[in-house]
C-alpha cells in the first residue's frame, strides 16, 4: 500500500519558523491506529492530524489526531493547520470536522497577502476551580511556589476540547523561567486527565502571554496551543473577567523562538469559543520543535 503524503504546517504564524508545527494527512481513510501512531511518531511534532473520511461537496472532514506517543481527543493547532491546507486545495469558506470531542466548525478566509485565516469554533467549554492536591502537585513538579501566583486569577481546570491546568503566574519573569520536572510533571497530568498545562501571564486586560508543557505527548512544550486557548476563554467567561469585548490575544511561543499569535473571542451568552490564527505550509520541514523527548 502506497503511504499517503504526510504535509507539514505550521500554525498561529506566516512565518514558516514560528507558530505550531503540525503533520497533516488528507487522506489518511486507510490508516489504522498502529500506522497513525507511527506516522506521528515519525513526523516528532506535538501532533499529527489525520482525515480519515471526506464529503468534498459538503465540506465534512473526519479528524484523528495522535502525538508521538498515543491519539489526543483535539488538537487545536493541528486543526488550523488541516483547515489551511484543505483551504488552500478546495478554496475558502466553512469547514466542518468531526473530531472525538464533537463537531468542529471553522470558517476560513484567504488575506489580502494570499494567506489563510481559520476560525474554529469549539465545543462548549467548561472551568471549575482546582483542588488544593491538583495545584500542590503541579506547582511542585513545575518547581514553582504559591507565592509565584496571580491572585487575581485563580488555578481553574478548564475545557476547550481537552482539560488543562490554569495556572496564572504573577510576573512575565516566572513565566520566561521554565524549568519543571518532565517526568514528575507527566505523572501528575497523566492521573489527572490533563492534555497540557495553560501557564499564563496578563499584561493587559486583552493580552495574554502563554506556555504550554506538553510532556504526557512526549513534547517539553508546545509553541501554541488552540484547545487550551478555547479553555482559557472559557476559564474567563467564568471569573467574569472577560474583556468587555470579548476579545482577547495569546501570545505564545515566544520563549522558544517559536513566536505564535492566537486571537480569542467568547461572550458570556455562549459557552463556545472561536480561536483564530493563520497557517503555513513549513518546506524541508524536519522533527524536533517543542523540544521531543527521546
Amino acid at each position: 500500500m502506497t503511504h499517503p503524503e504526510t504535509l507539514r504546517y505550521t500554525a498561529f504564524t506566516t512565518d514558516p519558523a514560528g507558530g505550531n508545527p503540525a503533520g497533516v494527512v488528507l487522506d489518511a481513510a486507510a490508516l489504522d491506529d498502529a500506522a497513525m501512531l507511527a506516522t506521528a511518531a515519525e513526523v516528532g511534532y506535538s501532533e499529527t492530524a489525520f482525515v480519515t473520511a471526506a464529503d468534498l461537496p459538503a465540506r465534512r472532514f473526519r479528524l484523528r489526531y495522535f502525538s508521538p506517543l498515543a491519539e489526543v481527543a483535539f488538537c487545536g493547532h493541528a486543526t488550523v493547520a488541516t483547515a489551511v491546507a484543505l483551504a488552500e486545495r478546495i478554496g475558502p469558506g466553512p469547514l466542518a470536522f468531526g473530531t472525538p470531542v464533537g463537531e468542529i466548525a471553522l470558517d476560513t478566509s484567504a488575506e489580502p497577502d494570499g494567506s489563510v485565516t481559520a476560525t474554529l469554533t469549539s465545543v462548549p467549554t467548561r472551568s471549575r476551580p482546582a483542588s488544593h492536591e491538583e495545584v500542590h502537585a503541579s506547582l511542585a513538579a513545575l518547581h514553582w511556589s504559591p507565592e509565584d501566583l496571580d491572585p487575581a486569577l485563580p488555578p481553574h481546570v478548564a475545557f476547550g476540547g481537552n482539560e488543562h491546568l490554569v495556572l496564572a503566574a504573577a510576573t512575565r519573569e516566572r513565566l520566561a523561567a521554565l524549568d519543571y520536572d518532565f517526568d514528575a510533571l507527566a505523572e501528575v497530568m497523566h492521573r489527572h486527565g490533563w492534555t497540557t498545562l495553560q501557564l499564563v501571564w496578563r499584561e493587559a486586560e486583552g493580552l495574554f502571554h502563554a506556555r504550554d508543557p506538553f510532556p504526557v505527548g512526549g513534547v517539553v512544550e508546545d509553541p501554541a496551543t488552540g484547545a487550551a486557548a478555547a479553555a482559557l476563554g472559557g476559564y474567563l467567561r467564568a471569573l467574569g473577567a472577560l474583556p468587555p469585548s470579548g476579545a482577547f490575544t495569546i501570545r505564545q511561543g515566544e520563549d522558544l523562538g517559536r513566536p505564535s499569535l492566537l486571537r480569542v473571542e467568547a461572550s458570556a451568552a455562549d459557552p463556545r469559543v472561536r480561536v483564530s490564527g493563520q497557517a503555513v505550509a513549513i518546506v524541508g520541514a524536519h522533527a524536533g520543535a517543542g523540544g521531543r523527548e527521546a
